[in-house]
C-alpha cells in the first residue's frame, strides 16, 4: 500500500517536468558518456585485434627463436604440421650509404623474408609492384622516412653491414607490422638468403627468427601448441598464435583504456556532487509539499520512497542519455577514429562497455542521492515549515550510512574487477576520496573564515557583502569547492605526472645515459672496438660485456609459470652474461660471487629486486634455455641492478665456465661528449660494419612521443571531468540566482548601486573559485607525487607552470559562471521582489 501511494504520488510530481534536474541530467549524462564512450573504442580495438588476429601475427601460428634458426627436427614437425610455413628473421643493423659529401648511417629495423611471405594480407609498395620482384637480385623495400633521412630514391644502392641492396621501392605497408612491437628503427625488408657474407647474422648475433604457419582447417591450434610444446619443451621454442596475435598492442590498449575509465570515474564522482547538489535543492524546494503529505498522515517510508522513485527515474533518464551518447558518438566517428588508429578497429554496438558503464552510473547516482533522501525522511512534520534540510540531522540513520559504504566498496570492486588493475584501482580510490575529504574540510573552513573575517571588511561593503555571503547559509559554498576542486584536483595531478614523467626521459636520462649502445660486436673486435675509444678524450666512459640471451623454463625443477606466474622476467628470454669476478658498479646483497677462474658447476648471480618478486632464493635452481641448449645453474648471490640509468643491466650473470663454448657477442654502451658523437660512430661504422649502435637520445625520443599521444589522451579524459565540474559550479549559480535576485532587491533599496552590487557577486564567485584551485593545486601536488614516486617509481617535481595555470583557470570558471547568472538579479525591480517575499 505505502509503495502504491509513493509511487501515485512522484508520477503527479514529475509532471512538473525537469526544472531544476537539467544539472543533474547532464552530470549524469556526460559522466556516463564519457565511461561507455572510452568503453567502446577500447571494445572496438580489441573486436579489430581479434577479428584481424591471423593478419597480424602473419599467420594462424607462430613458432619463435632467439639467436638461432629452427633445427632440421623443428623445421620438419612445422612441415608436418602446417599447410604453408614461412620463414622470417628480425634484427636491427646499420643502414649506410656513400654519397659526394660523406657517408650516411641510420638505424633500421630489419625483416628479411623468403619467398612465401606473407603468407596472410598483402605488402603495400610505392610504385605498386610485387613483393618477390622488389626483393629479387638483392633488392630492397624500405619505409619512406628512412629512404628521405638516407636521400635514397628507387635504384640507389646502400649497405647492410657488409652487403649491397638496391632500393627498388618504398614501403607503405606491411600486414603484420602491428603485431612485431615497438621497434627502435624505421623498417628495410630484405630475403634472408641476401643476407649471406653480411655478418649479420653471424653465430652469437642478435636476431629473432620467426616462423608463421597457415594451419590446415579444422586443427585445433590448443593441440597443436600443446603438441610443440610438448616435443619441443627444452629447445626454447616461444608460441604465439592468432587468438592474440598482438599480444602488446593488446596490453597497452587495454591498459590505457582502463586508466581512462578511472579516470572518467573521477568525472562521475564530480557529478556526483552535482546529482547531490541538484536533490538537495529539489527537496529544499519541495518543502511545502513534503510538510502537507507529513501532515496528512505520510509515514518517513512514504515520503522517502516518492522522492527516492522519482530521483530514480530522472537517474535512469540521465544514464540512459550517457548511454546512448557512449555507444552512438564512437560509432559516428567510427571512421575518423578507425582511420587515425594503426591497428584495425570493428566499430558496432559493444554491449559490455554499455553495461560497465550503466553500473557505475547507477552506483554513483545511489551513493550521492541516498544521503540527501534519507536527511529528508528525519524531519518532524513541524520543523519541514521552516528550513527542511536546514533543521534536518547531519547524518542520516545508520542504515543509510553502512548503504552508503556498502555501494561504494562495491564501486570500487567493481571497477578493479573491470579494469584489471586492483593496484591502480585502490589508488585512484583513495585518491578520489582523500580529495573530497579535504574539499569538504575546506569548504567548512571556507564558510568558517568569511564569517570571521567579513566584520573585519567595514569600509569595503562588496568585499564584506562576498564574505558574508561565503560564510552564510544560503550560499552553494559547498558544491563549488567540491565540484571545482575536485575537477581541477584530477586534471592537476595528471600534468603533475605527466609532466614528471616525460621530464625523467628528457631531462634526468640524458644526464646520466650513454651517448650509443653497440651490439653485435664479435669476440675478435671487442679489442679494436676499445682501443679506439679508450685513447679518446671526449669518451668518459665504455662499459662492455659479453651477451646472450636465453630462456628461464624451469625453477627448482619446476615448470617457470608455475614458480613466478605471469612475471615479465619469465615471459620471454632474457639478457645472460658471464663475468670471473664483479665490476666496481656491482653490489651484491645476499651471498658470495665464485672465485675467480672457477670451473665447477654452473652458477649464477640474479637481480635482487626481481628475485624478491619472484620468491627466489639462495640454493634456488635455474634452468636457462640458451640456443637451444638447457644450463641449470645454482643461485649463489643476488645483486641490485639499476635498469633505470639505460646504463648496461643482466638479471643474469653466470660463471663463466657455464657458457664454455657457447657462440655470443659483446655489447657496449659508450659514454660520451655530444660534439664528437658522429665522428665516434664513423670511425666504428667503417671498421666494424656488422655492429649496430643504437642512439640512446633517439631511443628516448621516441618513447616521448609515444608518451605525448598518452599524455594527450589522459587529458582529454581529465577535461571531461573539469567540464562535468564546470556544469557542477552553472548548476550551483542557477540554484543561487532566486537568492541573489532577493540579496540584490534588499542592497538597492538601502542605497547600493548596480556596480557594487556586481563587485560583490564577483568577489564572492572569485574568492571560491581561487580557494578551490588552491585546496585542488595542493591535493594535484599530492596525487601526482603519489603516483609519480610509489607506483611510476620515478622521481618528483613539482611542476609549476600548468600549476598556476589551476589556479587562473578556477578563478575565471567560477567568476564566468558566477556573473552569468548575475544580470537578472542586477534588473529586478525592488519593489517586485520584497512583495513577492512578504
Amino acid at each position: 500500500m505505502s509503495l502504491r501511494v509513493a509511487s501515485r504520488i512522484a508520477r503527479r510530481e514529475l509532471r512538473g517536468g525537469l526544472k531544476g534536474f537539467r544539472i543533474f541530467l547532464a552530470c549524469l549524462a556526460l559522466g556516463v558518456a564519457a565511461i561507455a564512450g572510452v568503453g567502446s573504442v577500447r571494445s572496438a580495438i580489441q573486436a579489430g585485434l581479434s577479428d584481424q588476429g591471423a593478419v597480424l601475427l602473419g599467420g594462424d601460428a607462430q613458432v619463435e627463436f632467439t639467436y638461432r634458426f629452427a633445427s632440421e627436427a623443428e623445421r620438419a614437425w612445422m612441415e608436418e604440421v602446417a599447410s604453408e610455413v614461412s620463414e622470417v628473421t628480425d634484427f636491427r643493423s646499420m643502414a649506410t650509404v656513400d654519397g659526394e659529401t660523406g657517408t650516411e648511417r641510420a638505424l633500421t629495423q630489419v625483416k628479411s623474408v623468403d619467398a612465401a611471405y606473407p603468407l596472410l594480407g598483402s605488402v603495400v609498395l610505392e610504385p605498386d609492384m610485387p613483393l618477390n620482384e622488389a626483393l629479387a637480385d638483392r633488392g630492397a623495400v624500405m619505409a619512406p622516412v628512412l629512404a628521405d633521412r638516407l636521400g635514397l630514391d628507387p635504384g640507389d644502392t646502400f649497405r647492410l653491414g657488409e652487403q649491397e641492396f638496391t632500393l627498388r621501392a618504398r614501403l607503405a605497408r606491411e600486414p603484420d607490422d602491428v603485431g612485431q612491437g615497438f621497434g627502435l628503427g624505421p623498417r628495410t625488408i630484405v630475403r634472408t638468403e641476401a643476407l649471406e657474407g653480411s655478418g649479420l647474422l653471424a653465430e652469437g648475433s642478435l636476431f629473432e627468427t620467426e616462423y608463421r604457419l597457415l594451419l590446415p582447417p579444422g586443427v585445433q591450434l590448443d593441440a597443436v601448441r600443446a603438441d610443440a610444446l610438448d616435443r619441443f619443451e627444452d629447445t626454447g621454442l616461444s608460441w604465439r598464435d592468432a587468438r592474440n596475435g598482438a599480444p602488446g598492442v593488446a596490453r597497452f590498449v587495454d591498459r590505457l583504456g582502463a586508466f581512462l575509465v578511472l579516470v572518467g570515474l573521477s568525472g562521475l564522482a564530480v557529478g556526483g556532487i552535482g546529482v547531490s547538489s541538484a536533490v538537495r535543492a529539489y527537496l529544499a524546494r519541495k518543502t511545502p509539499v513534503i510538510a502537507t503529505l507529513r501532515t496528512l498522515g505520510a509515514t518517513r517510508k512514504v515520503i522517502f520512497a516518492t522522492y527516492f522513485m522519482q530521483i530514480g527515474a530522472l537517474a535512469i533518464l540521465g544514464i540512459g542519455i550517457g548511454l546512448v551518447l557512449g555507444a552512438l558518438v564512437p560509432l559516428a566517428l567510427g571512421p575518423v577514429i578507425a582511420q587515425a588508429l594503426p591497428v584495425p578497429a570493428l566499430f558496432t554496438l559493444h554491449p559490455a562497455p554499455l553495461l560497465e558503464a550503466a553500473l557505475y552510473g547507477v552506483l554513483t547516482a545511489l551513493i550521492f542521492t541516498l544521503w540527501p533522501l534519507a536527511r529528508a525522511e528525519q524531519v518532524r512534520a513541524a520543523t519541514l515549515f521552516r528550513d527542511a534540510l536546514a533543521s534536518a540531522a547531519t547524518w542520516p540513520a545508520p542504515r543509510y550510512i553502512v548503504t552508503t559504504a556498502v555501494l561504494l566498496i562495491l564501486l570500487v570492486g567493481l571497477a578493479g574487477l573491470f579494469s584489471g588493475s586492483p593496484f591502480l584501482t585502490l589508488w585512484t580510490a583513495g585518491g578520489i576520496l582523500g580529495a573530497l575529504v579535504l574539499l569538504a574540510l575546506a569548504a567548512g573552513g571556507i564558510r568558517w573564515t568569511a564569517r570571521r573575517a567579513a566584520p573585519s571588511a567595514r569600509g569595503r561593503p562588496a568585499l564584506r557583502w562576498a564574505l558574508g555571503a561565503i560564510g552564510g547559509p544560503g550560499e552553494g559554498a559547498g558544491a563549488v569547492v567540491l565540484s571545482l576542486g575536485l575537477g581541477l584536483s584530477v586534471l592537476a595531478a595528471i600534468g603533475q605526472i605527466d609532466g614528471n614523467l616525460r621530464g625523467a626521459i628528457q631531462r634526468d636520462l640524458p644526464e646520466v645515459a650513454p651517448s650509443y649502445f653497440f651490439v653485435d660486436i664479435q669476440p675478435d673486435q671487442i679489442a679494436g672496438f676499445r682501443e679506439r675509444l679508450d685513447g679518446d678524450p671526449a669518451v668518459s666512459r665504455v662499459d662492455t660485456a659479453p651477451m646472450l640471451r636465453g630462456i628461464i623454463t624451469r625453477i627448482n625443477d619446476r615448470p617457470a609459470g608455475e614458480v613466478a606466474p605471469g612475471h615479465w622476467v619469465i615471459e620471454g628470454d632474457r639478457g645472460v652474461t658471464y663475468s670471473d669476478t664483479p665490476d666496481d658498479r656491482t653490489t651484491v646483497t645476499a651471498g658470495e660471487w665464485w672465485p675467480e677462474d672457477y670451473d665447477g658447476p654452473p652458477q649464477v648471480s640474479f637481480a635482487a629486486e626481481e628475485a624478491e618478486e619472484m620468491g627466489l632464493a639462495l640454493g634456488d635452481t635455474l634452468t636457462v634455455n640458451i640456443l637451444g641448449r638447457d644450463i641449470t645453474a645454482e643461485i649463489t648471490s643476488f645483486r641490485a641492478v639499476d635498469f633505470s640509468n639505460a646504463g648496461i643491466g643482466f638479471i643474469m650473470s653466470m660463471s663463466p665456465s657455464a657458457l664454455q663454448g657457447a657462440p655470443h657477442t659483446f655489447i657496449a654502451t659508450v659514454y660520451a661528449e655530444q660534439e664528437a658523437e658522429a665522428q665516434i660512430l664513423r670511425d666504428l661504422a667503417d671498421a666494424y660494419p656488422n655492429i649496430t649502435a643504437i642512439s640512446v637520445r633517439d631511443a628516448i625520443d621516441r618513447v616521448s612521443d609515444l608518451l605525448a599521444g598518452i599524455g594527450e589522451a589522459v587529458r582529454w579524459g581529465a577535461a571531461a571531468t573539469l567540464l562535468t565540474g564546470l556544469l557542477v559550479i552553472i548548476g550551483a549559480a542557477a540554484a543561487g540566482e532566486g537568492a541573489r535576485t532577493y540579496e540584490a532587491a534588499v542592497l538597492k533599496t538601502l542605497g547600493a548601486s548596480r556596480g557594487r552590487i556586481l563587485a560583490s557577486f564577483a568577489l564572492r564567485a572569485a574568492l571560491l573559485g581561487g580557494a578551490a584551485a588552491i585546496v585542488a593545486l595542493a591535493a594535484g601536488i599530492a596525487g601526482g607525487w603519489a603516483v609519480s614516486v610509489f607506483v611510476m617509481e620515478t622521481s618528483y617535481t613539482v611542476m609549476w607552470l600548468p600549476a598556476l595555470g589551476i589556479i587562473a583557470g578556477g578563478v575565471t570558471a567560477t567568476l564566468l559562471s558566477g556573473l552569468a547568472f548575475a544580470w537578472r538579479p542586477l534588473a529586478a525591480r525592488p519593489a517586485q521582489v520584497l512583495r513577492a517575499r512578504e
